[in-house]
């Protein structure tokens, strides 16, 4: 039994898992953050600490692997014990790598430290979405020649030709000045709007796959009817192709239906839709294990 990875499962649940006796993974959620330095966009993000005063029985780990493993409460309980003792000896002489979460090691006063793997991104709602680097954005320069002196002499009028100059290269350098920032914000618009539809299709396109489904946990919650989760089956450029396809899964027992018009002018339909991420996830992974591998889960809320 490796305890590591019942304890990443439960992370992207709750937001601490206690281990009795040993210590406390608390999360923290992030937001989308950017690397200015590379231009680098980040999607939000549960951030993994470690706290060692945590270390009081809550039962969560226990009943979770009892659950997996169809034991005991009491058996899962000496289970842990046995790893946490085996992670205390391995200290005392190395650092200790719990799974994918990270690795534990002791400093010079004997206290554990904690480094988070951040490869590993514990937050169900970017599932499918990874970093996106942009482009760099060039501002366009004008170049100004600079002013030829001239000779001071009036005209027929009396005014000075060199005022008339003046006020000519001054207007024309108030109209440059405004068409470069009318430039740059154009350019600008562009290139964050192609950013933008990138990122929407990531998300569009992100498939939440779990490889080990986490059991469903029954709790005394009021339901509601409101249905956020949909297991896309595709989408139709023509309406009447998604109305064929809607009556096709109907007629294979799914309670199939149209979603709508999304902003490419692509008809949306659903195998079924659910109002708990958890149930349509498992869905999704039993369709396309068995009809489609092509759908994918999508959150409208």
């Amino acid at each position: 039994m490796i305890l590591a990875n019942y304890i990443s499962d439960l992370l992207y649940r709750y937001e601490c898992v206690i281990v009795p006796e040993f210590g406390g993974f608390v999360t923290n959620k992030i937001g989308a953050k950017i690397n200015e330095s590379n231009d680098t966009f980040y999607p939000p993000s549960k951030q993994i600490t470690f706290n060692s005063h945590l270390n009081i029985n809550d039962g969560l780990l226990a009943n979770y692997i009892a659950s997996l493993e169809n034991i005991s409460f009491e058996e899962a309980s000496k289970a842990v014990t046995l790893a946490v003792i085996t992670w205390q000896h391995e200290l005392q002489t190395k650092p200790v790598e719990i799974g994918s979460i990270g690795v534990l090691a002791l400093n010079e006063k004997g206290q554990i430290i904690f480094e988070p793997n951040n490869k590993v991104n514990y937050l169900t709602e970017s599932f499918g979405l990874s970093r996106l680097a942009s482009s760099s954005i060039n501002s366009y320069k004008k170049v100004v020649k600079p002013l030829i002196p001239i000779v001071k002499k009036q005209d027929e009028k009396g005014i000075p030709t060199f005022i008339k100059y003046a006020a000519t290269a001054a207007i024309l350098l108030t109209l440059g000045f405004v068409g470069n920032n009318i430039y740059k914000q154009v350019e600008q618009k562009e290139i964050l709007a192609t950013q933008e539809i990138a990122l929407e299709k990531k998300i569009q396109a992100a498939t939440f796959v779990i490889s080990n489904p986490l059991p469903t946990i029954q709790l005394n919650a009021v339901k509601t009817s409101t249905k956020h989760f949909h297991v896309v089956a595709g989408a139709f450029q023509f309406p009447e192709n998604a109305s064929k396809k809607v009556s096709q899964l109907k007629e294979q027992g799914y309670n199939a239906s149209i979603l709508g018009v999304n902003k490419w002018g692509l008809t949306e339909v659903a195998f079924s839709s659910f109002s708990d991420r958890n149930d349509a996830i498992n869905n999704l992974y039993k369709i396309q294990n068995t009809v489609s591998e092509d759908a994918w889960l999508l959150v409208k809320k």
